[in-house]
């Protein structure tokens, strides 16, 4: 790549956040005519030192494979099989998401967008990517709300967990 080519690269992993991410990018670069650069940054199962403790390189290749196939979905799913109307360079990297996203984003005429995270369970049990990326890029971060669909996914998921009865609806 052309090292002074601008382009906005954006964390995908599949879900609700990670679209709603991918959508905002698509939407800034079609003024601008720039490249959207998704990105799904993928580990070994038990991480990088669970690999190095017990490597098998035939695992790690169905997990690279199935990475790839993960971010080819979630394209789909975002697109639809319709163009975006702006060039996308998709990427697999092997790596922990925040680190793999300030790697990629490494120009500081890049944008960086990403998901603003995940429920507060998961936020309890893994980094904020979006944290880590305000923290370490050379570069503008962008990061995009939940869409107000997963909130409500999250309290219906909430309810079901705890079999709480549904909120009665509002009384007018």
């Amino acid at each position: 790549m052309d090292g002074s080519r601008r382009r906005i690269v954006v964390g995908v992993s599949g879900s609700l956040g990670s679209l709603a991410a991918l959508h905002r990018a698509v939407a800034d670069a079609r003024p601008l005519g720039v490249p959207v650069v998704p990105v799904l940054a993928w580990e070994p199962p038990g991480g990088e030192i669970g690999y190095r403790r017990s490597p098998c390189p035939p695992l790690l290749a169905v997990v690279r494979d199935s990475a790839a196939a993960r971010l080819t979905a979630a394209l789909e799913e975002a697109f639809g099989g319709t163009d975006p109307g702006v060039p996308l360079e998709p990427l697999t990297v092997r790596g922990e998401a925040g680190r793999a996203l300030v790697g990629i984003a490494d120009r500081p005429g890049d944008l960086l967008v990403v998901g603003a995270g995940g429920s507060r369970l998961r936020r309890g049990l893994r980094p904020s990517v979006a944290a880590h990326c305000v923290r370490r890029s050379v570069c503008p971060v962008l990061a995009v709300p939940r869409p107000q669909l997963q909130h409500d996914l999250d309290a219906l998921h909430l309810r079901n967990l705890w079999h709480l009865p549904a909120r009665p609806a509002a009384v007018r």
